[in-house]
């Protein structure tokens, strides 16, 4: 799918929990194979596992209800056991091509999910990355994560360790096939509320677009039923199909929500879906 012959690699990364990371990661990785596409997940958090366990209830929920929705393959990589950097790192990146390998020739896509923190294992998936999602909460906690902002002035005052450690992954891509890392920072549960802040984050943001490169996008809606949809294995794109979650029918906030989904696929600007609406 990509231009170098192998699957497009998506990356889920930042290095704080608490942004819908999983819950984007999943929506993802179901709109894909809604629309055909075989799809792969390679989750490097093998101590929480979310991703992988957002699969494994969907699994469960088809074997419980007879449903055949549609499911990736899905992969772990847990960190290595060595004591000293060299082997630890030798190790993590065999372990993580050996994933990657055992699906390439199987699939079109693979969306990596990696852990809240900065990992030798997450290094490796950000300078393999085709398209980064970076999630945020819209607030200047979570764009901490990007820039260090002042606090009198809303101005950048420059990177933070987490878009410097994007910024050198791009050099070693760039550096080992010329290829390019499309960044995409999504704004997670942008509020109705406080429309100062989100001006102000908005204007965070748009400088960052300059200066280190990034494309901001909306992203999902702070809603209870995402918390709810977890525990099934399912995403807003099931409910439709299955008469909603316990056949209680699509609610208008469900609608609304699709809708937001939509949006965020058509935001990522995926080059091979460009491709097959053309």
């Amino acid at each position: 799918m990509s231009a170098h012959g192998r699957p497009y690699l998506i990356v889920l990364g930042n290095e704080k929990g608490g942004s819908g990371k999983s819950t984007t990661a999943m929506h993802i990785v179901v709109s894909l194979l809604s629309e055909g596409y075989k799809v792969a997940t390679i989750d490097l958090d093998a101590r929480q596992k979310s991703l992988t366990r957002y699969v494994e209830n969907r699994r469960q929920f088809c074997e419980k209800r007879g449903h055949d929705l549609p499911m990736p393959l899905e992969r772990v990589v847990p960190r290595s056991e060595y004591r000293t950097s060299d082997e630890s790192e030798a190790d993590e990146k065999a372990r993580f091509e050996a994933a990657y390998s055992d699906v390439a020739g199987e699939v079109d896509i693979i969306v990596i999910d990696c852990p809240g923190s900065d990992t030798f294992l997450s290094r490796l998936a950000h300078t393999a990355a085709d398209t980064l999602v970076t999630p945020v909460n819209d607030s200047f906690v979570d764009l901490d994560l990007l820039a260090r902002v002042d606090a009198e002035n809303h101005k950048v005052v420059g990177p933070s360790l987490y878009a410097e450690m994007v910024w050198k992954a791009r050099q070693r891509r760039s550096m080992a096939d010329g290829a390019s890392i499309d960044w995409v920072v999504l704004r997670n549960r942008v509020g109705n509320l406080h429309a100062k802040n989100k001006e102000r984050v908005e204007k965070v943001l748009n400088e960052l677009t300059k200066r280190i490169g990034i494309r901001y996008i909306s992203g999902l809606s702070e809603r209870v039923v995402y918390r709810e949809l977890f525990l099934h294995g399912l995403t807003l794109l099931d409910l439709k199909e299955i008469g909603g979650i316990d056949g209680k029918g699509l609610s208008m906030s469900h609608v609304t929500a699709r809708q937001e989904l939509r949006s965020l696929m058509d935001g990522l600007n995926l080059p091979f879906r460009r491709e097959k609406v053309a």
